[in-house]
């Protein structure tokens, strides 16, 4: 079996792949009768080609030699072989309408499309993903983005920093007054934010000591589904329920915006749940929030002053209280500054690929090696020129021309 490490042709280019150079070289000699990889060449990999060959790793130029490819962000229509399967980031499964054209392109030309975000194990759980370091790169971005705001202090851009160490090093410049810094999400991408933080040196206090305590140091909570989301028709919370019909539910954020100078979104947000706060809402003298790190980076959605994603090389725009409308970054004091950059990890794209290397190692290849996989079948969105299964319901979205 051949496994391809296709070029990234996406716009802006990633930096981002799926596996090292040494992993590569450890996969061939754990299983040299199974699988060879080849690497196609790139210009921009954050692994240059000069590291894939000194492993000693084939490089090529033509793809169509290879059984199975493999890159990070959707593969433009241009680029897709026929009669091929492929393993990236597809973003179609929520019925995307940028992409609409490419999943058409898929089951017009008879190609496999197996997506990393459906990898999920026994119980539900993704396997692979690259959460936990949108949450260190965006909580590296808000630190950023406040210390630009307020002047105390000057970091670094992430992406110009070589990997995780250096970042760390820049992080010793941080120097914060008593400010109030509020989490959303306990998960992977809420982890990582909570790996910055502690890094530097920001205690952690619960909900209540949050809303009603007064500090001499930076503090921050994290805070889960159930801190800030309520019944409507009682002010209880029930997880199962909640995740099932989150209609509803209310939020009941604003006690936390009220004593918050910082907020870094890192939650899962689904479309029928409520939004933590409203637009009219930032109207409010208490609305104390001046810095928005949205890592979730969902357009209009839980965070409403996100209206537009950021870039990595613009990555803050400010949000007029009165007006609503999109000002240049740090203009304007008393504007809110938003960072909401979609693709955090490739700003520490080494460490970031590497992670998701170790967890293609373990979760993904012993799947492609055995002779059926049901955790590979869930992952496949289209094969034989149609659908599968569990992907019928985008047969509407995939019929609109």
């Amino acid at each position: 079996m051949k496994i391809g490490l296709i070029r990234e042709g996406k716009i802006p280019q990633d930096k981002r792949v799926a596996f090292t150079p040494s992993q590569i070289k450890k996969l061939q000699q754990l299983y040299p009768e199974q699988i060879e990889f080849v690497v196609e060449p790139s210009a921009i990999r954050c692994y240059n080609d000069e590291e894939y060959k000194e492993a000693g790793i084939l490089m090529h130029e033509d793809m169509a030699l290879c059984d199975i490819l493999m890159g990070i962000k959707e593969v433009p229509i241009a680029q897709l072989i026929p009669n091929k399967t492929y393993v990236f980031f597809s973003h179609t499964i929520k019925k995307q309408p940028y992409n609409r054209r490419m999943l058409q392109h898929i089951l017009e030309n008879n190609i496999q499309l197996l997506d990393y975000e459906l990898l999920k194990n026994e119980k539900g759980e993704r396997t692979v993903a690259f959460g936990r370091w949108a949450g260190i790169v965006g909580a590296y971005n808000g630190l950023w983005t406040y210390g630009q705001k307020s002047g105390l202090y000057d970091l670094k851009r992430a992406y110009t920093c070589f990997d995780r160490n250096e970042m760390d090093k820049e992080l010793e410049k941080v120097q914060l007054p008593p400010i109030k810094i509020v989490v959303t999400g306990k998960g992977r991408v809420g982890k990582g934010v909570e790996e910055v933080l502690k890094k530097v040196g920001i205690k952690e206090v619960s909900t209540q000591e949050f809303l009603h305590q007064y500090y001499e140091e930076p503090v921050f909570t994290i805070l889960g589904s159930s801190d800030y989301n309520r019944r409507k028709t009682d002010g209880g919370f029930d997880r199962e329920e909640f995740y099932k019909n989150p209609e509803k539910y209310e939020s009941h954020f604003l006690k936390y915006a009220e004593v918050s100078d910082i907020l870094m979104a890192a939650a899962y947000w689904d479309h029928k749940a409520p939004r933590l706060f409203e637009r009219e809402d930032i109207l409010s003298e208490e609305f104390n929030i001046s810095v928005i790190a949205d890592i979730t980076c969902d357009i209009d959605g839980s965070v409403p002053t996100t209206v537009k994603a950021s870039t990595i090389i613009d990555p803050v725009y400010d949000i007029d209280r009165d007006s609503f409308s999109v000002l240049p970054a740090f203009g304007k004091q008393q504007s809110i500054s938003v960072m909401a950059i979609d693709n955090l990890p490739t700003e520490l794209p080494r460490n970031a690929s590497e992670e998701f290397g170790e967890q293609l190692s373990e979760y993904f290849i012993p799947e492609l090696l055995k002779p059926q996989s049901l955790i590979l079948e869930k992952a496949t969105i289209a094969r034989d020129g149609d659908l599968t299964l569990d992907f019928m319901y985008l047969k509407d979205y995939v019929n609109e021309r």
